[in-house]
């Protein structure tokens, strides 16, 4: 099983944000939402999902343009000349401390720097939920407006980092505090590839002219900026992945929808302008992972198929892709178990349907380190077939996928419940167990409660963790409860008839 690092955790912490007038959360390998519809699960799910987008290591390079409108001085671009000369340019042939300790001119640069993203956070929020305005997502009622903050913290305090945006009915505000009283520092151990990277732009800077050094100091202060945030914001760093709900309609309507935005795309300037209802990021960026999944039949460097567990054990069946015509549009084909053909997706049952996207997925995009979002995992699966979806999710985690789900089901929560009660046994008195091999510890796993309250009107979020019963206390005990009294009230009535 794959240990996650303590630094990999993160609090996220929402006021007053859709339809939560609080929650506060921490993000685990395996992070679980429950509670009635229209509480915020959703909400959550897609800001996590931004937050993912802007931190990314993988994009987080770009963000030299922090500086591109910066201009620094000559006493600044020197100093931090020679601190990176001695700290990068010949760090291959050094040893000693994987710590790098900044200089504090840089660390505040890079901190003042920073409070200047509020713009491009609120933008990337935007994008996610497809509105107009950031200020759509301030809860109803709320004076004060919206807040968002994320707090992670280490034993030895070398990546504490707290971050807060404060959504306002004009305005947004971001304020951000890195170690304000400590050293800020970078380690060169967690991020190679960027400390390759600089140790090239440091031999850069021994340019002669101040115009060249102070092109390459500004370089190199992003490059610093994407250490410093990848290294403190936890598992946001990590590339995600959002599944939305619905995936069956999804996967039998995307080649209209992609079908129809290039129509109007075409007739752009033909025709009078008119309002083209607006796409989620959620939903365009799924659509377009869709479109760009690979032919099956081409090779993959993946040196197996995390999707291929889910295929036997639940599917009875294959999924693949081909790709038609000159467009090479992708058409999603399911190939039951014995046959020697294959069906249009479409014409496949609604369970194959939901959960295709999930194999190709795993198939193509997600690897260990990277997190999987999944709404609604339980959509069109036999009760049965969600206590083996959620065993299939708990053996991700134990791969080194983190995992973040929304769910109305019972099955699939109690069956979570089991696995990580597993844990408590030695993996040698686990045999025998159905799923005995899927077991997680309590601290791979949270599980997150959202409540509507009258008083503030909206929904509050706590977690839930396992009772003396060994279940999570989600409230759907209350529904069985009133429907085993109902039906004692009507069985009793027709007695006395």
């Amino acid at each position: 099983m794959k240990s996650f690092p303590e630094q990999d955790s993160l609090e996220l912490e929402v006021v007053n944000f859709g339809p939560i007038a609080r929650a506060k959360v921490d993000l685990r390998p395996l992070t679980v939402f429950i509670g009635p519809s229209n509480t915020g699960k959703s909400y959550l799910t897609i800001l996590i999902y931004a937050l993912h987008n802007y931190f990314n290591a993988n994009t987080s390079p770009n963000r030299g343009h922090l500086f591109s409108d910066y201009k620094m001085s000559r006493k600044t671009v020197n100093s931090l000349a020679s601190w990176a000369q001695e700290a990068f340019a010949d760090r291959k042939r050094k040893s000693g401390s994987e710590n790098i300790v900044l200089p504090a001119e840089i660390a505040e640069l890079i901190r003042s720097r920073f409070s200047t993203q509020d713009i491009v956070i609120g933008n990337q929020i935007v994008r996610c939920f497809g509105i107009d305005e950031i200020e759509a997502l301030i809860r109803k009622r709320s004076r004060n407006g919206s807040r968002i903050t994320l707090r992670s913290a280490s034993p030895d305090d070398t990546a504490a980092f707290e971050s807060s945006l404060t959504i306002k009915k004009r305005a947004t505000e971001l304020e951000m505090t890195i170690l304000k009283d400590l050293p800020l520092q970078i380690n060169t151990k967690k991020s190679k590839k960027l400390t390759e990277d600089l140790h090239v732009l440091t031999r850069e800077m021994t340019s002669d002219t101040y115009e060249e050094r102070g092109f390459w100091a500004q370089e190199i202060a992003g490059f610093l900026t994407s250490l410093v945030l990848t290294q403190t914001v936890g598992p946001l760093r990590l590339p995600a992945f959002y599944l939305p709900a619905d995936r069956t309609g999804v996967m039998h309507a995307h080649s209209m929808v992609v079908s129809a935005l290039i129509r109007n795309a075409a007739m752009a300037g033909v025709r009078p302008d008119t309002r083209t209802p607006m796409l989620s990021g959620v939903m365009a960026d799924f659509l377009e992972q869709l479109i760009q999944f690979p032919d099956s039949r081409r090779k993959r460097k993946s040196h197996r198929n995390l999707g291929k567990a889910i295929e036997e054990s639940i599917m009875d069946g294959s999924v693949h892709i081909d790709k038609s015509g000159a467009a090479d549009y992708p058409l999603f084909k399911y190939r039951p178990e014995g046959w020697d053909n294959d069906l249009n997706l479409m014409n496949a049952s609604s369970m194959v349907s939901e959960l295709a996207p999930v194999v190709f997925y795993l198939r193509y995009k997600v690897r260990s380190n990277n997190v999987l979002i999944v709404e609604e995992p339980e959509s069109h699966l036999h009760p049965a077939m969600q206590v083996e979806f959620i065993r299939q999710l708990a053996a991700l985690v134990r791969s080194g996928i983190r995992v973040i789900v929304t769910t109305h089901s019972e099955w699939l929560l109690e069956e979570l419940a089991n696995l990580v009660q597993l844990s408590e046994l030695p993996e040698t008195e686990r045999k025998g167990i159905d799923g005995g091999n899927f077991a997680l510890s309590p601290e791979q796993v949270g599980a997150w409660l959202f409540q509507p309250k009258n008083n503030p009107k909206g929904s509050v979020v706590k977690e839930v963790e396992l009772n003396d019963s060994g279940l999570y206390e989600s409230g759907f005990d209350d529904v069985s409860n009133a429907l085993y009294n109902k039906w004692a009230e009507i069985s009793g009535r027709i007695e006395e008839n």
